[in-house]
């Protein structure tokens, strides 16, 4: 939980070593929970196993097709999704995606967020 909270003008705010703290909490195994945004495959979160330069292997990764109440990737990494009843993630798998361009730690507020949204399926 983020307990260092400040709001300015309807805003809130979070302060950087709180955010720090509990990205360190959501860790697995030796694992962080991230989200990975890819050149061309898209956008997954999950558990990093292991990444190598451009390559990275996740574990019970969602596919992150749409959100909505996140204006950002790095939002969504902090806060989560406002909507989750109108998001699209795909069940969890474990995968190596290639072209990651961005990995961002989620915090465990935004964790639960992605977690609790039902898995979108055809």
């Amino acid at each position: 939980m983020i307990d260092s909270e400040i709001e300015v003008n309807g805003k809130k705010y979070v302060l950087k070593d709180s955010i720090k703290n509990v990205v360190k909490a959501t860790l697995k195994k030796g694992m962080r929970y991230v989200i990975v945004r890819t050149y061309s495959a898209g956008v997954f979160a999950g558990w990093l196993e292991k990444r190598n330069g451009k390559e990275a292997k996740l574990r019970e990764a969602r596919r992150l097709w749409y959100w909505k109440g996140a204006a950002s990737l790095s939002q969504l990494a902090v806060d989560g999704v406002k909507y989750p009843l109108e998001c699209k993630f795909s069940k969890p798998v474990d995968e190596e995606v290639t072209e990651v361009i961005e990995v961002i730690g989620v915090t465990e507020k935004a964790k639960k967020s992605i977690s609790e949204v039902k898995e979108w399926e055809a």
